[in-house]
């Protein structure tokens, strides 16, 4: 699915694994032997593609600095510290790669969970999710992006490209343990073509009792300042485009434990007119009436057209 995303970058010039020159006020980086590996030299042509680290130790020396905040700070989240090289499963430290440390902070009165993707100029792009944040609490976490293959070192342009933040209690959950409800919902990541959005809702009996849903979910829509989005018609997905497939039809669904049902919203980003767009990222999610909500992150952009289509629960084979 198609997103979009106001990215803002701010210049800075890595050139290796190395510490910051003393008397120059933190704004140099002088290159040193401080990455012991089977790496190439920072600034030639990796090889071979080194190994992602989601939760990359720090590589030996000192950050290089930000120079300014500019760019590096969007809806709570803040770049803090840049290493040129990230700790690779072996322990070794791989110039070719890139490590960022940040900081979240929520303001919000409740614990919330974010998902925030970064990148950076010639490198591969990676993305945390970070959560459960108390409220007024601030978290730290680091990332690295490997330098896309054939790429060569040079002035690197960091961004934080999105920052998406979801009650920590209505957070997805496609895996690890299950939630309180017994049950599961979230989202697949879509398809978009011609300006036609499908996303595909997933439910998952993970308890250990029959779990029955009849209908369409409930949906509520919710903009990027967490308000409910008001005036959208939500309506049979039949309504907004024929898709063909099975049947959207009414009917109980009771699944046994471990057993999946599945629906879907279809939306089209058509501009009819001049303002009004609807930009949503967010759709909170019930299964059935009075089930704990879920909120999920389908970007919604619903154009002018001011309606959303949902269809039936139906089990998934």
């Amino acid at each position: 699915m198609r997103r979009s995303f106001a990215g803002v970058g701010v210049l800075l010039a890595l050139a290796g694994c190395g510490t910051v020159e003393p008397g120059r006020g933190g704004g140099g980086v002088r290159a040193e032997a401080l990455c012991p590996s089977k790496a190439p030299p920072y600034g030639e042509i990796p090889r071979v593609r080194p190994t992602d680290t989601a939760d990359a130790p720090l590589p030996p020396g000192t950050p290089s600095p930000v120079p300014s905040t500019t760019g590096t700070v969007q809806d709570g989240v803040r770049i803090t510290r840049l290493y040129a090289g990230a700790i690779d499963e072996d322990g070794a430290c791989r110039s070719s790669s890139l490590t960022m440390e940040f900081e979240v902070t929520n303001p919000a009165a409740h614990a919330m969970t974010y998902t925030i993707v970064f990148d950076a100029r010639g490198y591969t792009g990676a993305s945390r999710v970070m959560g459960p944040v108390g409220p007024g609490r601030t978290v730290r976490g680091r990332v690295a992006m490997t330098r896309d293959h054939g790429d060569l070192a040079g002035g690197t342009s960091v961004s934080i490209m999105s920052v998406r933040s979801v009650p920590s209690a209505e957070a997805p959950a496609p895996g690890g343990p299950c939630p309180a409800s017994g049950v599961r919902v979230y989202a697949d990541q879509g398809d978009a073509a011609m300006g036609l959005r499908v996303v595909g809702l997933h439910l998952e009996n993970c308890g250990t009792e029959p779990y029955t849903v009849e209908g369409r979910p409930e949906l509520e829509i919710v903009d990027a300042d967490h308000e409910r989005v008001r005036g959208i018609r939500i309506l049979p997905s039949a309504q907004v485009a024929q898709l063909g497939g099975p049947p959207d039809v009414v009917r109980p669904v009771t699944l046994r434990p471990g057993e999946r049902a599945l629906s879907g919203i279809t939306w089209r980003n058509t501009v009819q007119a001049v303002g009004g767009a609807v930009n949503a990222p967010y759709l909170r999610v019930r299964a059935k009436a009075g089930a704990a909500p879920v909120t999920l992150t389908p970007e919604l952009d619903l154009g002018t057209t001011g309606r959303l289509g949902v269809d039936a629960w139906r089990k998934e084979e």
